[in-house]
Formats: C-alpha cells, structure tokens, sequence
C-alpha cells in the first residue's frame, strides 16, 4: 500500500541538491527572524544550558543552535547535532569549521536516537515533530535518552494560526489550507505540552511567538507557492489568485498587509 501521508522537503525520500539549497535559503532566513530569535532566547534561558553538559541537537539543520550548544558546553561538553539530509548536514560541518567550533553532526533519525538510555542532559528540538507522521515516537525516544533530572525544548510551528491579511475571506481560507497540507502535523505547536507529558516529562515552561513578515513588502515566494496549490486543487480560480494577490501588493504598498503564523516551544525536564 502507498503511503499518502503528506511529506516535506526535509523527508528522504525528497532531498535533492536544489531542494537542499531552498532549505539553506528559508533555515537561514528563519535564523534572522524576530520572533524565531526571542522565541530561541527564552528556550536557551529555561534550559539553563551548563558547561560540561551533554546535549543533542535533533533535526540540526545548518548547525545555528548545535553551534550556539556547543559554545554553552565549553570544551568540557558534548553536542551532537543529527540531521538526515546530506545537503544540510554538509553545510553544518562546514560551518562549524569555520567557526572552529566543537559540534559535531552525524545522520540520524529522531524516531530512533542512537545513543543509549539516560546519556543526555539536555535535547534541543526545533521543527522536526511537524515533519513526522510518528511524532510521539519521536518524544518518547527523547524521554529515553535523557538522564533522570535531564531537560528538553521543543519549538514548533501550529500552521493553523496563519493569518493573511487584507483579502477576500474565501480565498485566504484557500490559502491557508494549503499551508496545512504542508506539513504531516500542521497542528504539532499545540500539542507539544500533552506529548511530553504522556512520555512522563515535567513540564517547566511554555512560551510562544507570532513569526510575523515584514508589513511593507509580500512574500511572493510563499503567497505564489500556496496560491498555487489552492488553484490546483479546485479551491480558487485565477480570477480570484489574482484579486488576492492585487489586494495584498496594495495592503504592502501602504504599509498594511498582515502575515503571520505562531511558534510555540515547551521545556520540561525527566523526573529523577
């Protein structure tokens, strides 16, 4: 039986050098957001990251945060950052390099760490569960790896929470779902308290940000990408593609369009 799950850019099965250069492009731009930054800030703040801890940087993209991990360890610390994509993971070790710094990356799956039971003081997961379509798997293993008294953050998207202003309201609606089939759990911001719970983590604290794009300009790579998928799909004709696209050009023009979506992020810790 085929698998019809939705997939993204990240899965194996789509990694190509063009998809890897997009991912560089997009992680990079994420990497200079104010929201994704103050959202970051708070994570690393309740983590309490200490030198000389053990960390695992899951799902690590180009290395930004197993770099930012490594440097809070010290040369007495371990971090391990585990990316499946060979582009990505590329880019991190060169990075890294440049940087002189001690992180280290390997190809790995978050459903299946490969380090043994309680070796971990603190796991950093960023994005990954809302590529997965066995997410609590993926916490679950989290719990295993982490030391008695070891602490976790999770930070991921709720796609549900996009927000696309001015427009008509049927279209936008269009568009929106289309940012939810982008993801195998475009729900996965909400539920990261309830699945680090039911794998016997102690919640400590929960924060959120609104990642919002700049109010004087569109972002045509993404209004297009999901205009497009709603016109495929039957949901809007090209008449109505392109009244929204009008009426967002002229919100940025005058200096009113509205977009955004909310991140959510959980730390909690395994009880000793």
């Amino acid at each position: 039986m085929v698998d019809t799950r939705p997939t993204s850019a990240f899965h194996a099965q789509n990694i190509s050098a063009d998809s890897t250069a997009r991912l560089v492009g997009a992680l990079d731009a994420q990497d200079v957001n104010d929201g994704v930054q103050r959202l970051r800030s708070w994570a690393h703040a309740a983590l309490v990251v200490r030198p000389g801890e053990r960390v695992l940087d899951i799902g690590s993209g180009t290395g930004s945060q197993t770099r930012r991990l490594a440097t809070a360890v010290g040369p007495r610390g371990r971090v391990l950052g585990i990316e499946p994509n060979p582009g990505l993971r590329a880019v991190a070790e060169q990075r890294g390099t440049e940087e002189r710094s001690a992180a280290r990356f390997a190809d790995a799956d978050a459903l299946s760490l490969p380090l043994p039971d309680a070796t971990v003081d603190v796991v950093w997961c960023e994005r990954v569960l809302q590529h997965l379509v066995e997410p609590e798997k993926a916490v679950f293993e989290i719990a295993r790896v982490l030391r008695p008294g070891g602490r976790v953050a999770l930070l991921d998207t709720d796609w549900a929470t996009t927000i696309l202003h001015p427009g008509d309201p049927e279209t936008i609606a269009a568009l929106t779902t289309g940012a939810l089939s982008a993801a195998a759990d475009p729900y996965s911001g909400r539920k990261l308290v309830g699945r680090l719970t039911a794998a016997g983590l102690v919640i400590d604290d929960r924060g959120s940000q609104a990642l919002l794009q700049d109010h004087k300009s569109v972002a045509w790579p993404l209004i297009r990408m999901l205009g497009d998928s709603a016109m495929s799909r039957g949901l809007i004709d090209e008449a109505q593609r392109d009244r929204l696209y009008e009426d967002l050009a002229e919100a940025a023009r005058q200096g009113g369009l509205h977009m955004s979506v909310t991140m959510f992020g959980a730390v909690a810790h395994r009880p000793e």
